[in-house]
């Protein structure tokens, strides 16, 4: 893993190098930690500047990781240090991908999660099956929460095995 830290340090400080090219100003480094779980791949904690990273992901997906992964959530501190709270995935964030970073916007990683989600929970709404964390899935039988899919706007039902 030490390697692959490495390598994440290097593409962030690149990362950083273009945007600080790019607007003329120097930006302040994010922390990088590797404490993401599940299906996310990175983290951006904004006001921490501190970007978090899934280790399973990485180690699974190294180079389309470094490549994709890390600039994804570079770009979120740098749009947040150059412009203030704007949307997570608005035109600041994806101006930053094409124009900086020459990468496209992609808000969702297309990775292999089965090794990162021990359990999933099969629901369904009015368009389509959705498949729920057992975080998620406690937080529905314990704290009564309704999720709602953002397609159709249906609540979330559990499917009876």
């Amino acid at each position: 893993m030490r390697i692959l830290a490495i390598q994440v340090l290097r593409r962030v400080k690149e990362c950083m190098q273009l945007a600080e090219t790019y607007f003329q100003r120097s930006f302040v480094m994010p922390d990088i930690n590797y404490r993401v779980r599940g299906q996310k791949a990175g983290v951006a904690y904004l006001a921490q500047n501190e970007v978090r990273f899934n280790p399973i992901l990485l180690q699974e997906n190294t180079q389309d990781f470094i490549y994709q992964v890390v600039p994804h959530e570079v770009a979120h501190i740098i749009a947040y240090q150059q412009f203030g709270r704007v949307k997570p995935h608005g035109a600041e964030w994806q101006n930053i991908m094409q124009n900086i970073f020459g990468l496209p916007p992609e808000v969702r990683h297309q990775f292999d999660t089965t090794n990162t989600v021990k359990q999933l929970f099969t629901y369904h709404c009015g368009c389509q099956i959705h498949h729920l964390t057992v975080r998620r899935h406690n937080k529905i039988v314990r704290d009564r929460m309704r999720y709602i899919c953002k397609k159709c706007g249906g609540t979330l039902r559990k499917i009876n095995e």
